[in-house]
């Protein structure tokens, strides 16, 4: 397995990746936000894990958070903004092998915590996230009034 920072070799394969972990967003939309991350990625960094025969399976993005991160006391912090993993190859580590090198990234800047964020009902990422060593800070549920 291969982890490695994704490039423009591999927005081809990055935009599969993210249209499999968010399908609602399209891959032209895909396409267009790994353009811009590629052109200016500011404070982000994302990985592409690979097998040894070049098949992409696992994508991890993060970034750095300067505002106020829920249940965090430090800033900046590093952010897990999405991961996926091919359905195939969960619990074979490479979700933990991404997950090190966001860490790794995310200490060379000089971040002490690592948050991410998932959904109530996602149960499947709750556990990937506790087994990772992530501790769940708070649970919230938002709300909308539309204003006529």
């Amino acid at each position: 397995m291969k982890v490695a920072v994704a490039t423009e070799a591999d927005s081809a394969d990055w935009a599969e990746l993210r249209q499999a972990l968010w399908p609602s967003n399209g891959l032209a939309r895909h396409a267009a936000d790994i353009a811009a991350l590629l052109a200016a990625p500011g404070d982000t960094i994302n990985f592409i894990a690979r097998l040894p025969d070049g098949r992409a399976v696992g994508l991890a993005e993060a970034g750095l958070r300067h505002d106020y991160v829920n249940g965090c006391k430090t800033s900046p912090v590093a952010f897990l903004e999405g991961i996926y993993v091919a359905a195939d190859l969960r619990r074979s580590g490479i979700a933990r092998q991404l997950v090190a090198a966001i860490e790794d990234w995310a200490r060379a800047r000089g971040c002490t915590e690592f948050a991410s964020d998932t959904g109530l009902g996602n149960l499947e990422s709750q556990q990937m996230h506790n087994a990772l060593g992530f501790s769940e800070t708070q649970r919230v549920v938002f709300f909308r009034k539309i204003l006529t």
